[in-house]
């Protein structure tokens, strides 16, 4: 490479303040011509940020301030504008990432993500094992969609899958055959127990609807009541909960089959739980409880996905899926108007990750 003239140029950049006091660095860099090329070429410091109006030290303190306050909030705390902010932040979660590797997962959790109005969504899928995200795209929910993570997996690392947990939606499903068949599909507790919540409200509101003018007192109000673990309730949620039980049979039944079956989930043989399940939905006759016969229907198409649990080698931690969504929640209330999406998919890969 052929150098022409150089110059050079002061430039003058944040660093971390002391005190009150607010710290800037004035540093020469030098700009040559390159004859090769044509172009004009900058002075590399490593002491600098992407940015280069600020140091690297004060880009992750940025970046690491970011991990527990709102964009708005951290701007105004260091008097920067609002998008160096974002951008300082960004630069951050990208170093993380590249420190992070190249994921080999051995165990995914797939799930979708609203990010708008209108039924647009996106996929999320986690390695299990290491407990962080490790993809979040797709245009929709669809199988194409979902293929699109295993093309920038790799066909290599994509036939080392050995589990998928996932909800019953078939397009991912059938893209995970078509791309890791090796790979054993399992349903995940947290969406076949929302299927079986949903089932139990919809017998909540017909029994609304039958009854009249001061029986109906017991279950106005009390859909979170009855759906929500008992041992997770108030005290004031338990008194309440017992009033309506006592008051109306027919919830107090649909409560405790709901109750009961999470202990489909701690059967280590598959023989086992199948009888379980028989004993469940034998329980259902003459009870009068069309979307519990709906929901045992729906379990009986689905069971592969459900009893591939009672596997050794399949038990992971099924909560991690269900808690990454929450948290997933929680970055989109605090971003709440932001409408880049580059910025939601870092903040997303990077919550787990530990600071830089």
């Amino acid at each position: 490479m052929h150098f022409g003239w150089y110059d050079r140029r002061v430039r003058r950049v944040r660093d971390l303040s002391c005190g009150d006091a607010r710290i800037y660095v004035e540093v020469e860099v030098r700009r040559v011509l390159c004859r090769s090329c044509g172009h004009v070429k900058r002075e590399q410091l490593a002491f600098l940020a992407d940015n280069p109006f600020y140091t690297k030290r004060f880009a992750i303190y940025v970046g690491r301030r970011c991990r527990q306050a709102t964009i708005k909030d951290i701007a105004q705390e260091l008097k920067l504008d609002w998008d160096s902010v974002k951008i300082l932040e960004m630069q951050y979660m990208r170093a993380q990432l590249a420190k992070a590797g190249t994921p080999g997962p051995k165990a995914i959790g797939i799930d979708e993500i609203s990010i708008r109005k209108g039924h647009n969504y996106r996929i999320v899928v986690s390695d299990l094992i290491r407990r962080r995200p490790i993809w979040f795209g797709g245009e929709d929910r669809s199988e194409a969609s979902m293929s699109k993570f295993y093309a920038w997996l790799g066909e290599k690392k994509s036939s080392r899958i050995r589990l998928a947990v996932m909800d019953m939606w078939k397009p991912f499903r059938m893209a995970t055959q078509a791309h890791a068949a090796q790979a054993a599909i399992l349903f995940d507790k947290f969406h076949v127990m929302r299927h079986l919540g949903e089932a139990l409200d919809t017998v909540r509101k017909s029994e609304y609807a039958r009854l009249q003018g001061r029986e109906r007192r017991y279950i106005k109000g009390q859909k979170y009541t009855l759906l929500s673990r008992k041992e997770n309730l108030t005290l004031e949620g338990r008194k309440s909960l017992k009033v309506l039980l006592a008051a109306n049979k027919r919830l107090n039944t649909a409560y405790v089959l709901k109750e009961s079956f999470g202990e489909l989930w701690s059967y280590e043989r598959e023989g086992w739980a199948r009888r379980f399940f028989e004993n469940w939905r034998a329980s259902l006759k003459w009870q009068r409880l069309k979307p519990y016969e709906k929901f045992a229907e729906m379990i009986d198409r689905h069971w592969d996905g459900i009893a591939a649990y009672c596997r050794p080698e399949n038990k992971v931690s099924l909560g991690f899926v269900e808690g990454l969504n929450n948290k997933i929640r929680v970055i989109q209330r605090r971003a709440y108007g932001l409408r880049n999406e580059e910025y939601l998919r870092l903040k997303v890969l990077t919550c787990m990750l530990p600071p830089l």
